[in-house]
């Protein structure tokens, strides 16, 4: 008679029997002989797929080149009537360079939620992009600031280079560091009461602009 304890051992039996011996700890090589993306999309297209996800998740999506970032980012904060920026301490000059209107708050560790609370948009760059599911992800790593900096303000503002768009979450995590910070963005800050009724702006912004820069 097969017991329940019988089939739960054989099933980890089976789980562990590709462990090489005398490495119990060892975290064995995993196939994952599946596909890693269900797009083939790459360049223009993957860019565009990452645009349409995005626009589905509320986000305003502006498309531009380097050359033309600085201008566009003056045009996003004058359009929003934004007065007052947050942005990391890191962030590329140039991308400000033709703001100058605004009063920046350099982010910092003495600077609080109530400072932020207080700034009418915030700046920054992104680890990667997920074109499949639209989503951002921030690390705190170059031009990204601390979690708060993005969290707190009402308006984000977050520029995605090309090369920093991958298609799928399964090409997306080996290029991120587990132990850093992650913070994952797909859309606007958003929930839904008992009665589906969406309401923005409750755990962060509840306006998210993206500019994806290329070429």
């Amino acid at each position: 008679m097969t017991t329940s304890r019988d089939r739960v051992l054989a099933k980890v039996r089976a789980a562990l029997a590709d462990v090489p011996p005398g490495a119990p700890d060892a975290d064995p090589p995993v196939t994952r002989a599946y596909r890693t993306a269900h797009t083939e999309a790459t360049g223009p297209a993957l860019l565009a797929l990452l645009a349409e996800n995005l626009a589905d998740y509320r986000a305003m999506v502006h498309r531009t080149t380097e050359d033309q970032l600085p201008s566009l980012l003056a045009e996003i904060l004058r359009t929003h009537g934004s007065r007052t920026l947050a942005v990391p301490t890191d962030l590329p000059s140039k991308w400000l360079a033709a703001a100058h209107e605004v009063t920046r708050l350099p982010d910092s560790p003495t600077v609080t939620a109530d400072q932020l609370n207080g700034v009418d948009s915030t700046l920054t760059g992104c680890a990667l992009a997920i074109a499949e599911t639209g989503t951002i992800v921030l690390d705190a790593g170059p031009a990204q600031g601390r979690r708060l900096l993005t969290l707190v303000p009402d308006h984000h503002i977050c520029v995605i280079r090309a090369d920093q768009v991958v298609a799928s979450l399964p090409q997306a995590l080996p290029r991120l560091d587990p132990t850093r910070p992650q913070t994952w963005i797909s859309g606007p800050s958003a929930t839904s009461d008992i009665e589906l009724e969406r309401v923005e702006g409750v755990h962060g912004p509840r306006c998210l602009e993206v500019v994806v820069v290329s070429g």
